[in-house]
């Protein structure tokens, strides 16, 4: 099977701290855990998470354990799921400081090349302009596959 990397970038207008702390806070409007369905995650390196999202009128369980933990600069963590057809992928998220603003960087590597696989791009690209929205903009970089 071949593989692929996504990335995404967006500017967020906020400082690093606060927008990784969202980004790791299930009860933070704008991260991606937010509004799930069901969420457990134990935030330590070597943590799992799961969770689980409804969208186009199924259940998507997500599951993955937390590689690397560097507040508030880089969060990294696997990432399996039906779209990535079990296949442990990985999702790595960086913070880095633009003056006041946050530039978030996300790199989900391992990911199928094909239907379900791509659809992780638009997926990403959703959660960056939940976060975004969260901080009160609209403005973005653009992204790329």
């Amino acid at each position: 099977m071949k593989l692929i990397d996504i990335n995404v970038t967006r500017v967020i207008p906020a400082p690093v701290e606060r927008v990784f702390d969202v980004w790791i806070d299930p009860k933070s409007p704008g991260g991606p855990w937010h509004g799930a369905e069901r969420v457990i995650l134990n935030l330590v390196v070597d943590g799992l998470f799961y969770f689980a999202v409804k969208h186009e009128g199924r259940r998507w369980p997500h599951y993955g354990r937390f590689v690397r933990i560097e507040r508030p600069h880089r969060v990294e963590y696997t990432w399996v799921s039906e779209a990535t057809k079990g296949v442990e992928s990985v999702v790595e998220v960086t913070f880095e400081p633009r003056g006041d603003q946050c530039e978030v960087t996300l790199c989900h590597s391992g990911v199928p090349d094909d239907e379900m696989g791509h659809k992780h791009q638009e997926g990403w690209t959703w959660v960056l302009s939940m976060l975004a929205e969260r901080f009160g903009s609209g403005a973005s970089s653009p992204a790329s596959a």
